[in-house]
C-alpha cells in the first residue's frame, strides 16, 4: 500500500497517472521507443505539448481570451526574474505574504523602483493583509495566491486597472477563480500538475512588448511564444506528465469538482486542529490555505510520540517547514480523503495515549 503522501512539492500524483507515465517511459505510443528518447520536433510529442496547453486554458476558463500557455524551465524562482524582465518599465507593485513572494521582490528590484504595499513580515507571515491600496501608476501589481511554507491563502483578489500578476505555484488548479482577472500567472508544476521541471506560463499577449529595454532571447516571454515553447528543448517527461494529470483532472469535472473534493479534506483536517486540545493551528483562520496546512502541538514534549505515531501510520512529508517549525500537511489534488482521515486518527490517537 502506498503511504500518505502529504508532502509539500514534489507533489503526490494520481495513481493512473503514474501508471500511464511509467509505461510511456518503456514504449510511448506502442512506437518502439521511449518518451525519453523521441525528438521533441517529433508529431507524438507537438501532440502533447500542444494538448496540455489546450487543456490549461480550458481548465481555467481563458479559450479564445488571447492568452499564451507556455512551459518553461527554470521553475517558479526565473519568473520572479522574467516577470519584472518583461513587464517592469518605471515601477510594481508587490504584496509580500511569504519567502516566494519575498524572493520575488528581491529580483524585481533590479529591473526598476517597487512599491510594496504591505507585507506579513511582521508576524512572521501569518496572515494575509487587508484593505491596502495599489498605486494607479504601476506597470503592473504581484501576489502569490498560496503559500506553501506558511499555510496561508489569498481568498479574493483585487480588481485592477492595471495588470494583475500572481505566482500560484502551489494552489493552481485546486479552486475555481475568476482567472480572466490574471494578466499573467505561472506555477511550478511539482506543486499541483507534475513532476518537477517545467514551469506553467499563462499570458495575456497583449501585456507584453512594452518595456523600454532590450530583453535576452531566452527571458524574452514573445520569443518563447513566437517558438511555441520550443525555442530550446523543452522538459518532455515532466510536460507529458502533467498532460496526463490534467486530462485526469478534465475527467473527473474539473477544477470546480475538485475544489469541493480539497474543501472537504482541508474542513475535515482544521476542525480536528481546532478540535483536539493537544494542536493549535499557526496561522489566521481566515486566511488558511486549503493546500496547506501548518499547526504545531501545544506540549512540544509529546513530539516523538506523536512522530513515531504518524511514521507508524505509514503518513510521509509531515515535518513544517524549518521557519516555521511544527507539521504541515500539504492536500494537493490528488491526495484522497482517506489520508487525511489516516491523519485525524493519528491526532486523535495521540490524545487519546497523551
Amino acid at each position: 500500500m502506498k503511504k500518505h503522501n502529504f508532502s509539500a512539492g514534489p507533489c503526490i500524483l494520481p495513481e493512473e497517472v503514474l501508471q500511464q507515465a511509467s509505461k510511456a517511459v518503456i514504449d510511448f505510443n506502442n512506437d518502439d521507443l521511449s518518451l525519453l528518447e523521441i525528438s521533441h520536433r517529433s508529431k507524438p510529442f507537438v501532440d502533447v505539448i500542444e494538448n496540455a496547453k489546450l487543456l490549461t486554458l480550458e481548465l481555467l476558463g481563458l479559450e479564445n481570451k488571447g492568452y499564451q500557455v507556455l512551459f518553461l524551465h527554470g521553475g517558479a524562482s526565473t519568473q520572479f526574474l522574467m516577470t519584472a524582465y518583461n513587464l517592469l518599465n518605471k515601477k510594481a507593485a508587490y504584496l509580500n505574504t511569504g519567502t516566494w513572494s519575498d524572493k520575488a521582490i528581491k529580483e524585481a528590484k533590479l529591473f526598476g523602483d517597487l512599491v510594496e504595499v504591505a507585507s506579513s513580515k511582521d508576524k512572521n507571515f501569518t496572515y494575509i493583509p487587508k484593505n491596502y491600496n495599489i498605486p494607479n501608476d504601476v506597470d503592473y501589481f504581484h501576489c502569490t495566491s498560496n503559500n506553501t511554507i506558511f499555510g496561508t491563502q489569498i481568498k479574493e483578489f483585487p480588481t485592477l486597472g492595471t495588470p494583475l500578476i500572481c505566482d500560484m505555484s502551489s494552489d493552481i488548479f485546486s479552486r475555481q477563480l475568476d482567472f480572466s482577472k490574471f494578466d499573467l500567472l505561472y506555477a511550478g508544476a511539482q506543486k499541483n500538475m507534475g513532476p518537477a521541471g517545467t514551469t506553467v506560463v499563462v499570458v495575456k499577449e497583449e501585456i507584453l512588448g512594452k518595456v523600454e529595454r532590450t530583453i535576452p532571447s531566452m527571458l524574452n516571454y514573445k520569443t518563447h511564444i513566437g517558438k511555441e515553447s520550443m525555442f530550446n528543448t523543452p522538459a518532455v517527461f515532466p510536460i507529458y506528465v502533467s498532460m496526463l494529470t490534467l486530462e485526469w483532472l478534465k475527467d473527473l469535472g474539473g477544477i470546480s469538482f475538485i475544489e469541493k473534493v480539497n474543501n472537504k479534506k482541508a474542513d475535515l483536517l482544521y476542525k480536528e486542529i481546532d478540535r483536539n486540545p493537544l494542536f493549535r493551528g499557526i496561522v489566521a483562520k481566515e486566511d488558511r490555505s486549503i493546500m496547506n496546512a501548518t499547526f504545531s502541538l501545544i506540549d512540544e514534549s509529546l513530539t516523538n510520540r506523536f512522530d513515531s505515531l504518524w511514521k507508524e501510520a505509514r503518513i510521509n512529508g509531515l515535518n513544517g517547514h524549518r521557519s516555521v517549525g511544527g507539521y504541515r500537511a500539504s492536500m494537493y489534488n490528488a491526495l484522497p480523503l482517506f489520508s487525511v482521515q489516516a491523519l485525524v486518527d493519528t491526532m486523535q490517537e495521540l490524545e487519546r495515549k497523551a
